[in-house]
């Protein structure tokens, strides 16, 4: 019974995300859902992002957290339209909730919407929300054995950031294990290091980013 409501909630949250899909395409609007562990970088990530692009594309961000505003608030000193979407325990982010959140924009003026996911290498890669591109981030200190443990997060992603890049002296940590490990499940993504620290990767990884993005809003 319990495999049953699984799959239902699984199946009615492809139909919210195929409906957020439907309404982001038809206001020319991309949607980017990037996911990784808490304290993997995911806020630093946008924040850079955000800093390298905002000259060219207009921003909007929604903040996952399962509590507080911290991160927003930090979105929001840079002027660019956030929302925060707290989960009150939950250890994802649905459809049904970015649906809720687009009406806080005004899409018109949004180029491209970044979705900080709840810190969590296992539910958030289990729900699709309408988004058009999917970004993993792992960072140095968490460990090179993260794919093999949790390979469905590196299985669906279409871009993974090795984050945190400047510690890797300081730690045993292989990049090329988890570059292998990433393109054995996902032979299309595409793998950067990077450090939001020393710059080292961002300005590539924020290259790529912006080319798939253009693409997507002029399609």
């Amino acid at each position: 019974m319990e495999i049953k409501i699984v799959k239902q909630i699984l199946e009615w949250n492809e139909d919210v995300s195929d409906a957020v899909k439907a309404t982001l395409s038809e206001k020319k609007v991309c949607l980017v859902n990037v996911m990784g562990s808490p304290g993997a970088g995911k806020t630093s990530l946008i924040t850079d992002i955000i800093n390298r692009l905002r000259d060219t594309l207009r921003i909007g961000v929604i903040e996952g957290d399962i509590a507080g505003a911290i991160d927003a608030d930090k979105i929001d000193k840079m002027g660019i339209p956030v929302v925060q979407l707290q989960t009150d325990g939950a250890c994802h982010i649905e459809a049904m909730s970015i649906q809720h959140m687009l009406s806080f924009f005004d899409l018109e003026n949004i180029d491209v919407l970044f979705v900080e996911n709840i810190g969590n290498l296992v539910c958030p890669a289990e729900f699709n929300i309408g988004e058009d591109f999917r970004v993993a981030i792992l960072s140095v200190p968490e460990g090179d054995d993260k794919v093999e443990k949790y390979p469905l997060m590196f299985a669906t992603t279409d871009a993974l950031v090795m984050n945190k890049y400047d510690m890797l002296p300081y730690f045993e940590f292989d990049d090329k294990r988890v570059e292998q490990n990433v393109l054995d499940l996902n032979g299309k993504a595409k793998v950067f290091r990077v450090s939001t620290k020393t710059g080292e990767g961002a300005a590539e990884f924020a290259s790529w980013l912006s080319e798939r993005i253009a693409v997507k809003i002029k399609s």
